[in-house]
């Protein structure tokens, strides 16, 4: 007791260095807000937003990164990125660019390693595919911002959920690091009640261009962009889809034409830019060049039909794996892995409130890509026998 309230001394007083160390467009962990009260939190020695950071790294969501696509699928190679690394390298990059602009490093964390937590097997393709899915069954649009706050706040811990603070749900819902952005503002007053009203109009157009309500929100959405616009020329040209000369002439004389050179350019570019300033900035030529890249990635990768091979297969699967577990649940199946591996334990509040769809599709967007798989060869693909059981 006497060890707690001496740790609890030290973060008060950390808590109250941050007033002088950060910028004052930096969001102090005192003013961190969370849905309900934490004992956990108040009276621990921990700074708020670093416990979001550990509660995201604990989290079983987390845990399946390290087998969930990031561009390329159904690829054998070890080198190619995949949705754990994509998230580390966003983590890294925003918390340089954060350090150097004097922001917090513990919200900038908790946000970057919870960002892509909502994403599908398969990638953006997957996201796709059960999107359509959902919309077919009456339960809306998928999107996988929306769905890693679902996550955190409503399914793990069986429903229970982390109890993570608006800022750092926040930055996940805004992350959106595909829409291109030259400059980027925070838009700070927000509230819970904002944040349900915002993942209704995102549900409704995925086009509309949220804004995070902190400075580190932005920081990530930006990082985003950063960690994968090289990393996916990297890839593409280890797999033989393009060739390093393919990178536009006007790209590679602004940015380089390597990663390691395309994110060095776009990071000290993005803190040069935004240095004691309330928003976040490419310079016009830097930001043009960006946006021109991403441009190419678009064309000349993600939409490439070798990429795409395999598409209609992946989608069938979607389906008929979907249509399983919905008639799993409608004919209360306890041996079906939707009860087993995911409703087993789960909070009686989640069950009343979740349609069967939407069980379903929570239970799909979880998966690896690894068990994703498994769960189609167990589910749709008949076993030869060498004999019958008396």
């Amino acid at each position: 007791m006497i060890y707690s309230r001496r740790l609890l001394d030290v973060r008060k007083s950390l808590d109250q260095a941050e007033g002088d160390r950060f910028s004052p467009w930096a969001c102090l962990s005192r003013d961190a807000v969370r849905n309900r009260s934490d004992p956990d939190v108040d009276q621990g020695h921990r700074q708020s937003f670093s416990v979001d950071s550990d509660r995201i790294l604990h989290s079983l969501a987390y845990s399946r990164y390290i087998d969930k696509t990031q561009v390329f699928y159904l690829i054998k190679n070890d080198h190619i990125t995949h949705r754990v690394l994509h998230v580390q390298l966003v983590s890294k990059i925003a918390r340089t660019a954060g350090r150097l602009l004097r922001l917090n490093e513990d919200l900038i964390e908790a946000i970057a390693l919870g960002h892509d937590i909502g994403h599908t097997p398969f990638g953006h393709d997957g996201e796709k595919f059960l999107s359509r899915l959902c919309q077919s069954h009456h339960i809306g649009r998928f999107l996988h911002n929306i769905q890693g706050v679902r996550f955190l706040q409503k399914i793990e811990r069986k429903g229970k959920g982390w109890n993570l603070t608006l800022q750092v749900l926040d930055g996940i819902l805004c992350h959106d690091g595909e829409i291109h952005s030259q400059f980027l503002k925070p838009k700070r007053e927000k509230s819970f009640d904002t944040l349900t009203e915002e993942m209704r109009q995102k549900a409704q157009d995925p086009s509309v261009d949220l804004r995070p309500m902190t400075l580190e929100g932005c920081v990530v959405r930006m990082a985003d962009t950063i960690s994968y616009i090289g990393r996916d020329i990297e890839d593409a040209i280890r797999l033989g889809l393009i060739k390093r000369r393919d990178i536009p002439d006007d790209c590679r004389q602004v940015l380089g034409d390597t990663n390691g050179t395309i994110v060095y350019t776009l990071v000290e570019d993005l803190i040069a830019n935004s240095l004691d300033k309330p928003y976040l900035s490419f310079s016009g030529d830097v930001g043009s060049a960006l946006k021109r890249l991403k441009r190419f990635n678009e064309e000349c990768i993600y939409k490439d039909p070798r990429v795409k091979a395999q598409t209609d297969k992946i989608y069938l699967m979607f389906e008929l794996l979907f249509q399983k577990y919905l008639e799993d649940l409608e004919m209360s199946n306890p041996n079906s892995d939707v009860f087993k591996g995911f409703l087993s334990g789960m909070s009686q509040q989640y069950m009343e409130q979740t349609a069967p769809a939407a069980i379903v599709r929570d239970f799909v967007a979880g998966m690896t890509d690894e068990y994703f798989l498994g769960q189609c060869r167990k589910k749709l693909i008949p076993e030869m026998r060498p004999t019958f059981s008396p």
